[in-house]
């Protein structure tokens, strides 16, 4: 591949529903450009930017894969992105590589809830999109019914530039709205002929519609159109392509991946109508003052690291795409990010898996460089003498967590460094660890997700575990007061063993945690004992006498005692404060709490009452709702955790994969009676069970 410059480069992100065909589309387009020498399959697992061992398995894409292709004379640097929801944040990644996206729609299937979510994402990016429907050539494609959904959905700006020559098992080729001209046969050989008479009415409806759309992007070619001039067909163009490039004019395109019709002139669709890769100006956050300005491609170097991945051979991958400057091999850069320099050995892009070498990576293009030691996803790479930041990528919040338990003793240490490999390559897979239940845990998007980590992981560093849901971080407090002793006392020639308390168990308001009081008058207890009751006092509340969970919002007071002047000792008097703590609780009503969290759900209007009904049925407190900015609403409530440890999944279902949320821990409630009665039973059989083992 040669080098070129950055208006003879064009970034764009293939994306859609998964289905859809976006993966088979970029095969297509690589087979069309010459690129391939065959095309692969998804069935057979053989295509480019699926390479992954989990990618095969599932025919789905997983990661988002970079596919430069040449055409024209340009290159084209195409990014094949997932189209399941659990993936969402490789689509967001591309989407700050990018300048336009290209929205791949099924002619069977239509609008679908992945293309919701790839069309609002890249309208919040501020992309151009095109819009290609594929697979015109399966039974039961319907192009005006997908058109008229299309324009339900996302408004009267899609516009369609080309109809299909035919549907079905007899596509035949496509027909050039603009020029009015059909295009017969495959993308390799299409030969241009009339529009069939019996089309010609269809097309010319469809003309019409184009050039009144086009010239609403220029008020003064408008003003000329209604006042009835004919407009020549350069400034036709010209309006549309200024249209397409402010996404306020959403072409749509047609044809079919795997029969390779229509392509060709996908790919001048996006030469002709998308933005070169430096004629979008960018903005950043001047390191020196502080302040955000906007620059072009002539500005000083600045580039952002989109995606990070690991390569088994080479080792850490850092996908860069470069706004400004140049980034040269074995070179220095400065991190901006991090504060450090790196030091740039190769660079070269990426087919799939297959490395391209490349010189330098210019202002607008993609590049990979291997084995940085600072850099991660999101950083951003500038001239040291003009530091630069990005914003950060807004990548979503996990959503689903469980707890990860090695399948192997002593693996523990092999997984713990493959959970830090892994959250290198993947900004949305976050591991925790819980210091009071002493679990690992890992969160994701989805259960999916994390089920394709783990298989990574066995994969890549031949370490397996198990999952399971997280335990609940119960807690147990105390609704009364009371008064009780606990004597220590044991005597078996020699010294003995002698201590003596009485104190006050009280409860304290919620979030108060642990109080001791010492009233001690007259030295019943000798002050030297007094620490080691307030110890074993601390020591006793981590384990209540419910189900063994800690103790929380409680006041011990020590109001009197006895002492033997022989036998007493720090010890004696530790296990007189467990006597008296385990005898205070059980008469100070003990009762069994469960933290609450608020959370916020993100749908769409017509779903928030399933949304609703279903928090309903978890024990979840509505606490109101309202709208976003994205047209979204949000229903805000408060649900036990125990009731939402598979909400992600759930949600996903109820929502048909559009719904999101959010939710932070905040307070603990008292367990109903009869849900603390079983929780109990069940602490208390694993206990014993523990015990045997």
């Amino acid at each position: 591949m040669k080098d070129y410059t950055g208006d003879k480069i064009r970034n764009v992100a293939i994306v859609g529903h998964g289905g859809a065909g976006t993966t088979s589309l970029t095969e297509g387009l690589l087979y069309r450009s010459k690129a391939l020498t065959r095309m692969g399959t998804v069935e057979d697992g053989a295509t480019t930017t699926d390479y992954e061992p989990e990618e095969i398995k599932r025919c789905v894409s997983v990661n988002a894969t970079l596919a430069p292709v040449e055409w024209r004379d340009v290159k084209i640097n195409f990014i094949d992105t997932p189209g399941f929801a659990d993936f969402v944040a490789e689509v967001k990644g591309a989407f700050r590589a990018v300048d336009s996206a290209l929205i791949v729609i099924s002619a069977t299937s239509g609008v679908q809830v992945g293309t919701e979510q790839c069309w609002k994402l890249a309208a919040e990016a501020g992309l151009p999109r095109i819009i290609f429907i594929n697979k015109m050539d399966r039974e039961n494609a319907d192009y005006d019914s997908i058109l008229n959904h299309l324009r339900e959905k996302i408004g009267k700006k899609v516009l369609p530039l080309e109809l299909p020559l035919g549907q079905a098992e007899n596509l035949a080729g496509v027909i050039d709205v603009f020029n009015m001209k059909a295009y017969k046969g495959n993308g390799n050989g299409a030969d241009e002929i009339d529009i069939p008479e019996d089309l010609k009415a269809w097309a010319q409806d469809a003309h019409d519609k184009m050039v009144e759309a086009a010239v609403e992007a220029d008020d003064a070619v408008m003003e000329r159109y209604l006042n009835g001039e004919t407009i020549p067909d350069k400034e036709v163009m010209d309006c549309l392509i200024k249209g397409i490039r402010q996404a306020v004019i959403f072409p749509v395109l047609c044809g079919s991946a795997t029969k390779n019709i229509g392509l060709g002139r996908c790919m001048n669709a996006i030469i002709d109508y998308t933005f070169p890769a430096v004629l979008n100006d960018y903005i950043v956050k001047n390191l020196k003052t502080g302040e955000e300005e906007i620059r072009d491609s002539n500005a000083p170097m600045a580039a952002l690291v989109f995606k990070t991945t690991s390569d088994p051979f080479v080792g850490r991958l850092s996908f860069i795409r470069v706004f400004s400057g140049i980034i040269k091999a074995d070179s220095i850069v400065y991190n901006a990010s991090r504060e450090e320099d790196e030091k740039i050995g190769n660079v070269f892009t990426m087919r799939g898996k297959t490395q391209i070498p490349m010189s330098q990576i210019c202002a607008g293009d993609i590049g990979v460089v291997a084995k940085l030691q600072v850099t991660a996803t999101g950083d951003t790479l500038s001239d040291k003498n003009s530091p630069v930041a990005f914003a950060p990528i807004a990548f979503p919040l996990p959503m689903y967590t469980r707890a990860i338990y090695a399948k192997k003793k002593g693996d523990e240490d092999k997984i713990a460094n493959a959970l830090n490999r892994l959250t290198d390559e993947d900004p949305t897979f976050i591991v925790s660890r819980n210091t009071v239940t002493k679990e690992t845990l890992i969160s994701g998007m989805g259960d999916q997700h994390l089920e394709i980590i783990m298989e990574r992981m066995k994969r890549k560093f031949g370490v397996e575990a198990d999952l399971k849901a997280p335990i609940v971080e119960y807690k147990e407090t105390i609704r009364g007061t009371a008064e009780v002793e606990g004597k220590h006392k044991k005597q078996s020639g020699g010294h003995g063993q002698y201590g003596d308390v009485v104190v006050k168990i009280e409860p304290l308001p919620p979030g108060s945690g642990f109080e001791f009081v010492d009233k001690i008058f007259g030295g019943s207890v000798p002050r030297q004992y007094i620490p080691a009751v307030e110890k074993g006092m601390r020591e006793a509340i981590e384990h209540g006498v419910l189900a063994g969970y800690p103790v929380v919002d409680i006041r011990i007071t020590l109001i009197d005692g006895s002492y033997h002047a022989v036998d007493s000792s720090e010890m004696a008097f530790k296990i007189a404060s467990h006597q008296a703590f385990q005898k205070g609780c059980e008469q100070a009503k003990p009762v069994l709490m469960e933290p609450y969290y608020n959370l916020d759900v993100y749908c769409a209007d017509s779903m928030t009452g399933d949304v609703i009904s279903d928090l309903n049925t978890k024990r979840g407190r509505i606490l109101g709702m309202q709208g976003t900015e994205n047209g979204l609403s949000c229903v805000k409530a408060q649900v036990p955790y125990a009731e939402i440890l598979d909400y992600a999944v759930n949600l996903r279902a109820l929502t048909q994969g559009l719904g999101t949320f959010e939710m932070k821990f905040d307070h603990y409630e008292d367990v109903p009676q009869r849900l603390a009665e079983q929780i109990v039973a069940d602490r208390k059989a694993a206990i014993a069970a523990e015990k045997e083992k």
